[in-house]
């Protein structure tokens, strides 16, 4: 017997109905495989039959069996657990819940670990003090590694993990020479479908409402957009990714472009801020001004009229932020930086 079947034997709970905790034995006789096959899905080995898996997933949920994790940790060197990080948002947290592409890559990141038995841990990373938290947190083996959201481009957590050598996965490409797997997406081609799109059809007076100057997903939205206009003049006015800040920027673009008939924002809640604002001055949607938004999150849809956007995949790229932090954990990543970068796409909708 090896010391991972082992600290997998004990578990938990009494669906055997004997009174005593159901054992590996309990759901191999259910599962119909070898203890060995339970242990290694326990303890999360990565090469095993996904039929076979997903049987022994079956039986562990009716047994009952629940892995001793405290044992299972003293063998693996495993907590069990991951950082999932929140850096740039400042002292208005509040706001994090508030944008629907949190919420997704939560969504993205707690379906893919669901699976594997790893449970995320929200920790927020503002100030010095905060991101000292963090690493701390990390090398006393609280997480396995941290998956990392930073909305500043001059954030210094990326480059603090990189030479604390934790593992780490980040949500957007890093500063130069900063060796951290990443994933992203193209956000100038995005930016580049959005103005193909309106030019097509027939706007020639457009306005940008942009993100903050210092992220930049939001300098390639806005740069693939001027791109792609091939000289046309467009007007851009910088917000700050919120419902608000769309309203605030449109305003200030209709006063300087009162005729404007096509407007791109570089996300959802600005481009629904901006749709507001549009109404309030007697604008018709499509028919006298077409909006493009990005992200293709709830506010899209729950925007009257439905926000025509261009589809950022959050929940996609969160799962392929997991893989790669796991691979990381488990030793079997390459040893070179993983970089992967997701196409956007537009999603037609009723405002453009």
């Amino acid at each position: 017997m090896d010391a991972a079947s082992t600290a997998a034997g004990t578990g938990t709970g009494t669906a055997t109905g004997t009174g005593t905790a159901p054992t590996l034995e309990d759901v191999a006789r259910a599962a119909g495989v070898s203890r060995a096959t339970v242990s290694r899905v326990v303890n999360g080995v990565r090469n095993v039959d996904p039929a076979i898996q997903q049987a022994v997933q079956r039986a562990v949920a009716a047994t009952g069996y629940v892995p001793n994790r405290a044992a299972r940790s003293l063998v693996t060197r495993r907590s069990g657990a991951v950082a999932l990080v929140v850096s740039g948002a400042g002292a208005d947290t509040g706001r994090v819940f508030q944008d629907p592409f949190f919420g997704r890559v939560v969504s993205g990141v707690v379906r893919a670990l669901r699976p594997r038995g790893v449970h995320p841990v929200l920790l927020f990373a503002d100030g010095e003090a905060d991101r000292a938290q963090v690493l701390e947190y990390l090398a006393q083996g609280g997480g396995d590694g941290a998956l990392l959201v930073t909305t500043d481009g001059r954030d210094p957590l990326p480059d603090l993990l990189a030479r604390s050598g934790l593992p780490a996965v980040l949500f957007a490409r890093p500063a130069p020479g900063i060796p951290l797997d990443w994933v992203d997406l193209r956000h100038r081609e995005g930016g580049a479908l959005a103005a193909r799109h309106l030019l097509a059809r027939g706007c020639r007076r457009l306005v940008a409402i942009g993100g903050p100057a210092d992220v930049p997903a939001s300098r390639d939205r806005v740069a693939g957009f001027r791109e792609a206009l091939a000289g046309t003049a467009v007007r851009v006015a910088e917000a700050d990714f919120t419902l608000d800040g769309g309203e605030q920027a449109m305003r200030a673009l209709l006063a300087e472009r009162p005729h404007v008939d096509g407007v791109f924002a570089a996300n959802d809640l600005m481009a629904q801020g901006a749709c507001l604002v549009l109404r309030e001055h007697g604008r018709r949607i499509p028919e006298d001004v077409a909006v493009v938004g990005f992200d293709d999150s709830g506010a899209a849809v729950a925007s009257r009229p439905r926000l025509t956007t261009v589809r950022q995949p959050v929940e996609e790229m969160a799962a392929e932020m997991v893989r790669l932090l796991l691979d990381r954990v488990s030793g079997t990543a390459a040893p070179e930086p993983v970089e992967v970068l997701f196409d956007p796409e537009l999603v037609v909708r009723d405002s453009a």
